[in-house]
């Protein structure tokens, strides 16, 4: 037994040192687990599109080691300005801001520029405060996509509609695009421009109300998937079927109209998972001293029941 004792002893010490090491080791992970700190005012999180922003954002934090604070104005301005000043309070490294109001969130943005804390934009861009980039779907080469689509399925001619919502530069940079594609189309006359505010209630109601206003309507753009359904279900309540409708993202329950042979002909589609990655990444290099753009677009895309049937066959 006694014989046996150092063995027993160095076997123990042996066992001790491992787990010392190994606390350590995971005291020092721990440590470094962030390296920088993001907070993070989301538009809204009842929208695809921003959840699926915001998973972009989170993996890409996760393999650089930063760590977000997430939070969602939920379309309210003077709560995504709150947001931005607790941002502050806690001294964040940078801030992403999905703007309620492209105009409205400039005093928010000042406030950070004078903390010396960069912003930076996603998905809707600021017309006021220092931004260090804007990362976004180019969104007038999207509006120019929908703007040819439409032209191709009314044979280059007949009257349409916009479902507009011209608080948010990205909705503006769409119909700007949108207008240039159908201003190569003499035939084709815009007759009614009307704000759905971006929700399918009040864009059922503009459309609705285009309806009425102009019963010659041929085709309707709506500048997100909200406003092509709440277009789509007016066109459904009045039974003008052949009326061919574009909208903008490519949501489940769009691409699901899409698919089934409704009015709803097509979608503009974005990457905002992308989106999401990319902002991560620019921020990366800016906290590098790399030169970083002003503003930094991201593909978009065009699907309509001939490519998403043949996605879903592959």
């Amino acid at each position: 037994m006694n014989v046996k004792a150092p063995n027993f002893l160095t076997a123990l010490l042996f066992i001790l040192s491992i787990f010392i090491i190994i606390v350590s080791c995971n005291k020092n992970q721990e440590e470094k687990k962030f390296t920088k700190t993001i907070g993070v005012s989301l538009l809204t999180r009842g929208h695809i599109f921003y959840r699926d922003l915001e998973e972009g954002l989170k993996l890409e934090a996760q393999k650089n080691n930063y760590e977000l604070i997430i939070t969602s104005a939920d379309w309210d301005l003077g709560k995504q300005i709150s947001q931005i000043e607790d941002f502050i309070s806690r001294k964040v490294d940078a801030i992403i801001v999905c703007p309620v109001d492209s105009k409205g969130i400039g005093s928010g943005i000042g406030e950070a520029n004078k903390a010396g804390i960069p912003v930076f934009t996603a998905d809707i861009s600021a017309e006021e405060g220092n931004v260090v980039a804007h990362i976004a779907s180019d969104n007038v080469q999207g509006g120019k996509l929908a703007g040819e689509y439409i032209a191709k399925l009314l044979n280059e001619k007949g009257e349409i509609a916009i479902i507009n919502q011209p608080a948010i530069t990205s909705v503006l940079d769409r119909v700007l695009g949108f207008k240039e594609a159908i201003s190569n189309y003499p035939e084709i006359k815009i007759v009614a421009d009307v704000n759905g505010q971006g929700v399918r209630d009040r864009s059922l109601q503009a459309a609705t109300d285009i309806l009425q206003a102009h019963p010659n309507i041929k085709g309707i753009f709506g500048i997100n998937d909200d406003s092509a359904l709440g277009a789509l279900d007016a066109v459904q309540q009045y039974k003008k079927n052949s009326i061919v409708i574009v909208g903008y993202d490519a949501t489940p329950p769009a691409v699901d109209a899409i698919l089934k042979g409704t009015p709803l002909k097509a979608d503009v589609i974005q990457y905002p998972k992308k989106i999401g990655e990319t902002t991560i990444n620019e921020i990366k290099n800016y906290f590098e001293g790399k030169q970083v753009p002003k503003v930094v677009p991201v593909q978009v895309g065009i699907v309509d029941r001939e490519t998403l049937e043949k996605d879903k066959a592959n």
